[in-house]
């Protein structure tokens, strides 16, 4: 429920429940990234039809001086730039993913690359959560707790890096 919700409205990320339930049962680790993913994808499409057909109800979110506003702002033009690679970035990354699953809807991003980029994004982040609880038990999430927004802004960085680089 808080993996759908996040993906779309809630502000905590399923992280949080994800990597304690991976490390208690680490034989069910990958099933739990799995369905912490399956709910994400579901919830990013309820943002998307948010931002499809209910955009009067969240303008006041986004216009200038709004909640939202900068992220908006930024997560529109990411996907101008970007496109696919926007909501794949912000999927794995420490970016609110419910702004860009909104903003996916508001501009009428293509629905099948928004899944596939969700799906894709979403679930290299969770399987990566689990496979990390797993493989490294109490003493990782700790380290996890500490360096998981440095990690998905590495990979940000990263991401541009090539992305620029294959644009050049």
């Amino acid at each position: 429920g808080l993996s759908f919700a996040e993906s779309s409205f809630f502000p905590i990320p399923p992280d949080v429940m994800l990597a304690p339930m991976a490390l208690a049962k680490t034989d069910k680790a990958f099933r739990y990234a799995f369905l912490t993913t399956i709910a994400s994808v579901v919830g990013g499409v309820l943002g998307y039809i948010i931002g499809i057909w209910f955009f009067d109800l969240i303008q006041p979110l986004i216009i200038d001086g709004g909640r939202w506003a900068d992220h908006y702002q930024v997560a529109k033009e990411w996907f101008l730039e970007w496109g696919f690679w926007a909501i794949f970035i912000a999927g794995f990354s420490p970016i609110p993913y419910k702004v860009f699953t909104i903003t996916a809807g508001t501009i009428g991003m293509a629905f099948i690359p928004f899944i596939i980029a969700s799906a894709i994004g979403r679930g290299s982040r969770f399987f990566l959560v689990a496979a990390l609880m797993k493989w490294g038990g109490k003493e990782m999430e700790l380290k996890l707790k500490q360096y998981i927004d440095i990690i998905g802004w590495l990979f940000i960085i990263i991401g541009v890096t090539i992305y620029i680089i294959y644009k050049l």
